[in-house]
């Protein structure tokens, strides 16, 4: 994830550089199946690939420690069910050893297992869909702010070497922050997630959601648009 100060842009306390608020920069809209040009693997995800390669059991679990917060968050956000998102982020993990095999590096591991996450909680919701199940989960609920037990996806915006006040001030935004995004349309939601809290690129977007790198675009300058006014909504509360 990116850190603390970067991710809660989203929340208005620091103003966006660049030209992503632009809704108009659709430049490559027609791009619809753009392959994410990944950057050479570090020297951790290259060690991690070749022992993966070799069938090494120990590179499978270091791989589910090092990538388990970030598929249960993606889960979690799709879902936003506690135990659903538990078990969306198990069957993904299954996928991961399963099609490893088939894994050529046309993107950094991380934006493939993104990739696999966001798809595996889409089969989740689907599978309850075709249940109707009774879907009765207000915003105020629980399950979004997680129990004291369970891991909540923006544990890791907090600062550990951040003062109690602070810390408090950080979690309180960032409670704000999740209470708006689950309010987003899922599309929306995901877009902007992938690019402001994990920090991924535009073609790795397109690639992770398969979709064009300019409907990317437009979704998360629409998504941060309806962010603001939610957050701004919350405020005047």
């Amino acid at each position: 994830m990116l850190a603390e100060k970067e991710a809660l842009l989203v929340l208005g306390t620091e103003e966006f550089s660049g030209s992503e608020l632009i809704a108009g920069d659709l430049s490559h809209a027609d791009d619809s199946r753009r392959i994410a040009q990944p950057c050479p693997p570090g020297p951790f995800e290259a060690a991690l690939i070749a022992r993966l390669k070799a069938g090494e059991m120990a590179a499978f679990d270091e791989l589910v420690a090092e990538y388990q917060p970030l598929v249960y968050a993606l889960t979690w956000r799709i879902l936003n069910d506690v135990e659903d998102a538990r078990d969306a982020t198990q069957e993904a993990f299954l996928k991961i050893y399963r099609h490893f095999p088939k894994f050529r590096g046309e993107a950094s591991l991380k934006t493939w297992i993104c990739r696999i996450a966001i798809n595996q909680a889409r089969s989740t919701e689907r599978w309850w869909r075709r249940r109707r199940r009774n879907e009765t989960t207000s915003v105020d609920a629980q399950s979004i702010l997680g129990d004291e037990d369970d891991f909540r996806p923006g544990d890791k915006l907090v600062s550990g070497c951040a003062t109690p006040e602070a810390e408090t001030i950080s979690r309180e935004k960032y409670r704000h922050l999740e209470l708006a995004l689950l309010q987003l349309k899922k599309d929306f939601r995901i877009a902007v997630v992938l690019r402001d809290i994990e920090g991924l690129s535009y073609e790795e977007i397109a690639y992770v959601t398969e979709i064009s790198v300019g409907t990317v675009k437009s979704r998360i300058a629409r998504g941060r648009e309806t962010l603001r006014e939610l957050l701004r909504q919350q405020d005047a509360m």
